[in-house]
């Protein structure tokens, strides 16, 4: 895995601008407030187009763990979308408003298998040995995908080194879904996007473990009434305590200092 803060710059060339639509300023990201249909509908529209686009979702982790990469989160090419109710919280606390709807990996990628008129070819890149392969068949017979590589975050990533790129490029993938968390995830993917010749590219965080059966997602009526980091929390509470209790303090502290300093700076300027 990459580490450090260097990250490439982007190619103006090959990166299409930013979605057109209504963006919330939220601890020092761009985030678009969009829905799961017309979101879902614009990226096969700009796949089918020849565009391209590196798509990021924003949970409370996300603010805190990526504030290394905000100047170039924020760049053509970029699109982030809030996942979660501690977005929905912030954005209340700072401009009184809501996001329109809740948007995360797991949601938003099987929409897409479904939303497509063809099947698209998806690369999986990143969760433990196995974890990318059991994800890959559920693509592939729940969701009628053509998977066209796998590569695990570990000793197969290790493996590759710098023919990573070559290797995901060469087998011509619609989309790559990168799943090695915050906020490696979101590195590798802005270090590697100007050589990337993929369409869309997705920072998926633990949708891999969803679809391979390793973790289970809360029922929709849990998802309904905003809980489901609750039930994240009671079935893997050693791993998520510390992001649901002390790290929510962080987030909150991150977004409030971020809209002071935009605060003055419109008064400075």
């Amino acid at each position: 895995m990459t580490s450090g803060n260097a990250v490439a710059a982007p190619d103006p060339i090959s990166l299409h601008a930013r979605f057109e639509g209504e963006y919330v300023p939220l601890g020092g990201y761009p985030i678009l407030s969009t829905d799961l249909e017309t979101f879902s509908r614009r990226l096969l529209e700009m796949l089918e187009s020849g565009g391209r686009q590196c798509v990021f979702f924003a949970n409370t982790n996300f603010v805190v763990e990526c504030r290394g990469l905000r100047e170039v989160l924020d760049a053509p090419g970029v699109t982030i979308v809030n996942d979660g109710i501690g977005l929905d919280l912030a954005a209340m606390m700072v401009h009184r408003r809501r996001f329109r709807e809740n948007l995360n990996g797991t949601d938003l990628i099987p929409s897409l298998c479904q939303r497509s008129h063809r099947p698209l070819r998806v690369f999986l890149l990143g969760a433990k040995p196995g974890i990318a392969d059991a994800a890959a068949k559920t693509l592939a017979e729940r969701y009628g995908q053509q998977v066209v590589g796998v590569c695990d975050g570990y000793g197969q990533m290790r493996a590759q080194g710098t023919q990573l790129v070559d290797t995901i490029n060469q087998a011509r993938p619609d989309m790559l879904l990168v799943a090695l968390g915050n906020p490696l995830q979101e590195r590798w993917i802005l270090e590697h996007r100007a050589s990337l010749d993929v369409p869309l590219a997705f920072g998926v965080g633990a949708l891999l473990d969803f679809l391979s059966g390793n973790a289970r997602r809360a029922p929709a009526w849990v998802q309904r009434i905003h809980m489901e980091w609750a039930f994240r929390l009671l079935h893997e509470p050693r791993r998520l305590l510390k992001r649901y209790s002390i790290d929510l303090f962080t987030f909150f502290g991150v977004c409030l200092r971020a809209q002071r300093r935009a605060v003055q700076a419109e008064r400075a300027g």
